[in-house]
């Protein structure tokens, strides 16, 4: 079987991660639901994970998708403890949209 990137292109997969990104950061800036910000992040993570993975098969080195297991752990925990604050704020204002969040200046 040959490479899979030789079949498909590298540069498909540059779009893709492109592509990915850029939807993820028109989640962040236009949308005010900060459970809708975050899955906006991390699309955007993946989509850099992503173009990590298609560069470190290209260049035939393991190095970039170990970066890559590693990002992805420390966004599971970056979410859980995003999702914890969430709950909190919610459980105190009853809504998590990102405007209201203002008034929790100290």
């Amino acid at each position: 079987m040959e490479n899979i990137l030789q079949e498909i292109g590298l540069e498909n997969y540059v779009y893709l991660s492109a592509l990915l990104f850029c939807v993820g950061a028109f989640g962040v800036l236009y949308r005010r639901n900060a459970i809708v910000m975050f899955m906006s992040i991390e699309i955007m993570l993946n989509a850099v994970n992503l173009l990590l993975v298609a560069f470190s098969t290209y260049h035939q080195d393991a190095q970039g998708q170990v970066f890559v297991f590693f990002s992805m752990a420390v966004a599971a925990a970056e979410v859980a403890v995003g999702l914890a604050i969430l709950v909190a704020v919610y459980r105190n204002l009853t809504n998590i949209d990102i405007d209201n969040l203002k008034n929790l200046k100290g």
